[in-house]
């Protein structure tokens, strides 16, 4: 059963909040099955409409100038019957109709109905939706399933969650063989990745060829959106950086090359391409800084970059099933450290943090630097046996103008800490977080 945490949020606002709410992300998130669940289970009173699905619908909605309006319209078009006080109004795919913001404040104050939006970033300009005069409009971004959702997705206890988040908090090692079955678990999660319909297919039939097939399908929705919503001079640019995401992570040196989509190609050039992926939520883009200090963002270097996919499952079916086959039976002479940030990435980007890396010729590269709490927190990751090798860890943890308090390295192997450095294994930075949060599912509820 694949559960998310973003439906805790979900019924919390139907219980609790009188403001509006906007669902957003990426296409194949799950928005609208978590949306439609949650008003299902506490069974709501609601209308759910899709302004992609019910193009007519658009007019019936901007043609209305009050509530009343708005009702009486949608009661034709549609032959439901409102209930004052009680009826949910859900549009989907909020986007083709963004004039709604206008409307929204004056939809809450009316009070009759209540109000839940969504939309994909895809090629949207949601940025005006955000912009809905404060209370009248609450935000829930959501993201490929975690890797927290995705052990309890694959029937893993609660109980065992827990253990590794102790083990987390205090430091302390989590135990062979509770380890060795968390990594297997890891494997398979690089494979599977996180799009709720790959994961209910692996979850229900264990069949990679099945889950395989709804990633490919999921790509291709992406280049299809690219196409239709970009303008015309932009299409076959989106596309190459697309395209080119997964050779480059495979690279010793992970930072984007723009000589790769085109000889000679400036970051000028390609730059407004980049920003539209990510605010589509369909890359992960981690800039350089020069400095190892807060704020990371006032030393970043935007036309240094790494590039990393929304979801580890959809980079690892643009490999191919030979590479699949290698990370799923652990096949130690296999590259994995490009797919093995990309899971962290996608990782700490769940959690709200912004990444950046840092590279000086003297000092050497640092795959992740994020802020947590008011420090900077360099984050390593090695997917090889030689996790010990790190000399640009180690000056920077040295480095006392750094003022550097933590610094994980995220390997294969169990917890220790030595000079310094804290090693985890890679699935603990599931537990990466700057809030004090009750996890595990709200502690299932």
């Amino acid at each position: 059963m694949v559960t998310r945490k973003a439906e805790i949020k979900i019924k919390q606002w139907i219980t609790s909040s009188k403001s509006a709410l906007i669902v957003t992300g990426a296409r194949q998130v799950g928005k609208t099955f978590s949306i439609r669940k949650c008003l299902t289970e506490l069974k709501c009173n609601y209308l759910e409409i899709n302004l992609v699905e019910q193009r007519e619908l658009i007019s019936v909605i901007e043609s209305s100038s009050s509530v009343n309006d708005l009702v009486i319209n949608l009661t034709a078009a549609t032959n439901y019957s409102f209930v004052k006080g009680e009826t949910i109004l859900f549009i989907d795919e909020v986007q083709e109709a963004k004039d709604i913001v206008t409307r929204i404040k004056f939809w809450v104050d009316e009070g009759s109905f209540r109000y839940i939006l969504s939309g994909s970033l895809l090629g949207v300009e949601l940025n005006s939706l955000r912009s809905a005069p404060v209370g009248y409009l609450d935000e829930i971004m959501m993201f490929p399933l975690d890797m927290e959702e995705f052990l309890l997705a694959s029937s893993v206890k609660p109980e065992v969650i827990e253990h590794l988040r102790t083990c987390y908090e205090n430091k302390t090692s989590v135990g062979e063989t509770i380890h060795k079955t968390m990594l297997k678990h890891f494997k398979r999660y690089l494979v599977v990745g996180g799009m709720p319909n790959a994961v209910r297919e692996y979850v229900e039939s264990a069949d990679i060829a099945r889950v395989t097939a709804i990633q490919k399908n999921i790509i291709e929705m992406y280049k299809l959106d690219f196409t239709k919503y970009e303008a015309k001079d932009k299409k076959l640019m989106i596309i190459s950086i697309y395209d080119t995401l997964s050779s480059q992570l495979l690279k010793q040196n992970r930072r984007f090359n723009y000589n790769d989509i085109k000889n000679g190609l400036k970051f000028e050039r390609a730059e407004s391409s980049f920003l539209w992926l990510a605010s589509a939520s369909v890359v992960i883009p981690t800039y350089n800084a020069t400095e190892v200090s807060v704020p990371l963002r006032a030393n970043a270097k935007k036309s240094l970059l790494k590039l990393y996919a929304n979801d580890v499952g959809l980079l690892t079916c643009m490999y191919g099933n030979s590479l699949r086959t290698k990370i799923l039976i652990e096949n130690g002479a296999v590259n994995l450290g490009g797919i093995y940030e990309n899971a962290v990435a996608q990782e700490l980007n769940t959690h709200g943090f912004t990444t950046y890396y840092y590279n000086s010729h003297k000092n050497g590269e640092l795959d992740f630097l994020i802020e947590k709490g008011l420090q900077v927190l360099p984050i390593e990751v090695k997917s090889g046996k030689d996790y010990y090798v790190h000399s640009a860890m180690s000056k920077a943890v040295s480095n006392q103008d750094y003022k550097i308090s933590e610094a994980y390295t995220l390997t294969n192997y169990d917890l220790k800490i030595q000079n310094g450095v804290t090693y985890l294994p890679v699935y603990l930075c599931m537990f990466i977080d700057d809030e004090s949060t009750l996890s595990t599912l709200e502690r299932i509820e």
